[in-house]
């Protein structure tokens, strides 16, 4: 009888944590995956933000030029942050919206715009570096030119070097204050996955640069990896408007934050 009365408190106990986890913020596992309810206009924008390469979309496919289709969505909606990361579909590209425009600060709990990447369609825009399909579309920039910046290798496809190439024009106008903060570049092409990952970095399509290190704040670096990030940055927001305007996003906008990296990520803007 005791044995059967400690069982059912046992049970109900449990019960108990499972009802109070659902409903209490934290407690519970965060699921991700389904898609904003605004999810055609942001396909839209994807289809319109690399015209060269993405002929259209139905409800099902995004349908690139030369006949090829992806699954807009494998309609999860159970995937765990770490899954988000490693294995989206097209539509979970857009779980966050990129805050343009909006003073930087702490972001909420893993909101990081513009970190989930469908690696199928940019190895089929930019090629796959392990096979040596983007080298041969790289071409060197001059860099901060007026402060004598040097010079960075960037992929033409999409545009990509001719943007990269505006932003540091209107870079070098800024007044000499911020070029600490641009130079020397921590590097643009590096045919390499994220830290911690087994997915693409954007450098691996060599769509993306890092700026000086020395005044950059990095997730991994500044909490050794701890599970909740405390925000920081340097980086004035002038530099990161800069890039905006010209097609990249920035990773001082997310949760797991990179504050030296910019991305070129038109659809998100």
């Amino acid at each position: 009888m005791y044995e059967a009365v400690c069982s059912m408190l046992a049970r109900y106990v449990l019960i108990g944590i499972f009802l109070f986890a659902s409903v209490w913020p934290g407690i519970a596992e965060d699921f991700y995956g389904a898609p904003p309810s605004n999810i055609k206009a942001y396909i839209d924008k994807l289809v319109t933000s690399y015209p060269d390469w993405i002929q259209g979309h139905d409800d099902e496919f995004v349908v690139l030029k030369n006949g090829s289709k992806f699954r807009l969505s494998d309609h999860r909606t159970d995937k765990t942050f770490e899954e988000l990361l490693e294995h989206p579909d097209i539509d979970d590209m857009f779980y966050a919206q990129y805050p343009a425009g909006t003073t930087p600060k702490q972001p909420a709990k893993n909101y990081d715009p513009g970190r989930v990447r469908f690696e199928p369609l940019f190895k089929a825009m930019y090629g796959d570096c392990r096979r040596n399909e983007v080298d041969p579309k790289l071409r060197t920039i001059e860099w901060i030119s007026a402060h004598g910046g040097g010079h960075v290798a960037i992929t033409t496809v999409n545009g990509v070097d001719k943007a990269l190439s505006l932003v540091s024009k209107e870079l070098d106008a800024l007044p000499v204050a911020f070029v600490k903060f641009l130079m020397p570049s921590a590097g643009t092409y590096n045919c390499r996955t994220v830290a911690g990952s087994s997915v693409r970095s954007m450098h691996a399509y060599a769509a993306a640069i890092d700026l000086n290190s020395r005044y950059s704040d990095y997730w991994r670096w500044s909490t050794k990896g701890a599970a909740d990030p405390v925000w920081k940055n340097q980086i004035p927001i002038e530099i990161v408007r800069v890039f905006e305007k010209h097609g990249f996003i920035w990773g001082g906008y997310w949760y797991h934050f990179d504050t030296m990296h910019f991305e070129y990520r038109p659809e998100l803007l």
